[in-house]
């Protein structure tokens, strides 16, 4: 399969006329909960030529390929990456913090990394892992019958808000190391245990019981947080060192093109 994403990530190139700078796996292999028949969740940053960003035309800044072969494969523009990175956008910073890099070129992922020391926003990396939480304990969790698998689709960004309550830095993309840094209690821990070797084996966790002891921590972990998410004071995003690390990557990887 790597051998397939990297011929994809150089057909992709030629195709758009870009280069890619930063190509990495997100979703729950990045995560570390998938089963055997998981899709491979690709997740790329590209650049075009200079002349590209001179027009008064809005241009398409995404590129998505259909889905084939369990390769799930999309990328964002870098003038797109760098405004979503001024806000502390979530899903980006896991790019950042994947532990499965296909592709890294230029430098960009460290600069990003360096700058992430001193630009990330609490505040609202915490209410968009918030409102996940919500939004799905909402539609699979409530009921006396559930999803099961969807609690890990709740309980990792809980613990991300966990994380970020006590460190006030971006959580970890791997799901193991926000458990361990929770400290969950023996039962809540067995809860998860037993739930990921169920879904890394291949089990699909279709409908069951709820199970109450997640049921308790994930009510009383979403009503904390929504009193919480709005008192982090938010830092001013560097826009002039972005600005400039956008010209400094064009000038990187096409020196004088047009």
């Amino acid at each position: 399969m790597k051998i397939s994403i990297s011929e994809q990530l150089s057909n992709i190139e030629t195709a758009h006329g870009v280069r890619i700078l930063y190509a990495v796996e997100s979703g729950s292999r990045a995560w570390g909960f998938a089963s055997r028949n998981s899709d491979y969740d690709v997740r790329f940053i590209y650049i075009h030529i200079p002349d590209w960003y001179l027009s008064i035309r809005e241009r398409r800044d995404v590129i998505e390929c259909p889905i084939s072969n369990d390769l799930d494969i999309s990328g964002w523009d870098l003038r797109k990456a760098l405004g979503l990175f001024s806000k502390s956008n979530p899903p980006l910073l896991e790019w950042l913090g994947s532990p499965i890099i296909y592709m890294d070129a230029f430098g960009l992922a460290s600069r990003l990394r360096e700058m992430l020391t001193t630009s990330f926003q609490p505040q609202r990396s915490m209410y968009h892992y918030l409102h996940m939480a919500r939004g799905n304990y909402r539609e699979y969790l409530k009921g006396e019958v559930v999803r099961l698998k969807k609690y890990l689709y709740v309980l990792r960004p809980i613990l991300a808000c966990l994380w970020i309550e006590k460190h006030g830095t971006m959580p970890p993309t791997e799901f193991s190391k926000l458990v361990r840094d929770a400290r969950p209690s023996v039962t809540l821990s067995a809860a998860i245990d037993d739930l990921l070797q169920q879904k890394m084996s291949g089990n699909e966790l279709d409908t069951a019981p709820k199970i109450p002891v997640l049921n308790e921590f994930i009510e009383q972990m979403l009503d904390h947080y929504s009193l919480l998410s709005g008192k982090r004071p938010t830092p001013v995003a560097d826009y002039d060192a972005l600005d400039q690390l956008f010209r400094e990557m064009l000038q990187s990887v096409w020196g004088n093109t047009p």
